[in-house]
């Protein structure tokens, strides 16, 4: 293996991501050889790498990309101390991790994966990477409400972004965003004086919710994964 930078090694190893490594290099958590790391190094993966104490393995060999439809009450963490954490409802055999989150009220598509690479190109709100959701409000959806939640909405002490809003039925809407600020649409609805009653993602970018049952997860399919990484750009 040609040597590459420690924080990308531990992103590919599924550890942290590279902000974090870098961090942990600074607080001298990361110890290679029996050395603290320093910022920049390179491994090769031959050494003998600890985090926190804890020997890292190596990097999958293939990537692995999963959509799971994720039900009310799954709370998106991987701490397995948690009641109902995500990756041991998916259960999947193989270690990897959620990118983004929903929060425990809402439903709907999450994707899974153990190529660190892939996490933060799609969670920066600067890549404008689509994310879309149906939305069940107690109220009726007006003219007014679809304009204002499209233009951006006053929340968190900022205007968020711009969206794409469609009314879908008297009380339902569809929304795309480009960027995850906490709870996001919970907070704009609030700020309009409305409360969610139901709340489900159905897209992130290329890959959509589709027939895919509550509970249940697949395997992307060669084209989505093709079109995922080509819209996320060079590795």
């Amino acid at each position: 293996m040609e040597p590459i930078r420690l924080n990308k090694y531990l992103v590919d190893a599924g550890v942290c991501s590279r902000r974090e490594a870098d961090r942990l290099m600074e607080a001298g958590k990361i110890v290679v050889d029996g050395k603290k790391a320093e910022l920049g190094m390179k491994v090769t993966g031959a050494e003998s790498i600890t985090v926190n104490g804890k020997r890292v393995g190596q990097p999958p060999t293939k990537h692995v990309y999963l959509a799971y439809h994720k039900p009310i009450g799954i709370i998106c963490t991987s701490d397995p101390k948690a009641k109902d954490n995500i990756i041991e409802a998916v259960n999947y055999p193989e270690r990897i991790f959620h990118i983004g989150r929903l929060d425990v009220a809402s439903s709907g598509l999450i994707l899974l994966t153990n190529d660190g690479d892939i996490v933060n190109k799609i969670l920066r709100a600067e890549g404008k990477h689509e994310k879309e959701y149906v939305v069940t409000i107690d109220r009726a959806v007006t003219e007014d409400f679809v304009r204002q939640m499209s233009t951006g909405i006053e929340i968190m002490g900022r205007k968020t972004y711009p969206a794409k809003v469609e009314k879908l039925g008297d009380m339902s809407f569809a929304i795309t965003l480009v960027e995850g600020k906490n709870r996001q649409i919970r907070r704009m609805c609030e700020a309009m004086h409305v409360n969610v009653k139901r709340l489900e993602r159905i897209r992130v970018m290329n890959v959509e919710l589709g027939g895919l049952p509550q509970g249940k997860w697949r395997h992307l399919t060669p084209g989505e994964e093709k079109e995922l990484l080509a819209m996320l750009g060079p590795r």
